[in-house]
């Protein structure tokens, strides 16, 4: 992955309202890091964004299994 360049979702799906808060913040880290003159800064900034995407898929997942459950009456365990 190069620069800048957004990742590619493994699947599409509806964004919870928690993922698109957690996917904004990667968007905003991102435009930070493209502006950033010191590459260590930049780099670091893209690889908190990175870990953003992947809280804003997993927490659209999670947010996903809990509306499910709830609609089908049984209660969703998540992991630690």
């Amino acid at each position: 992955m190069t620069r800048g360049e957004p990742r590619e979702a493994p699947m599409t799906m509806q964004m919870s309202r928690r993922g698109k808060e957690y996917l904004e913040t990667a968007q905003s880290l991102l435009r930070a890091a493209r502006t950033m003159t010191d590459t260590v800064v930049a780099t670091r900034l893209e690889m908190l964004a990175n870990d953003y995407q992947r809280r804003a898929e997993k927490a659209s997942s999670v947010d996903a299994a809990r509306s499910s459950a709830r609609s089908a009456g049984t209660r969703y365990e998540s992991y630690p």
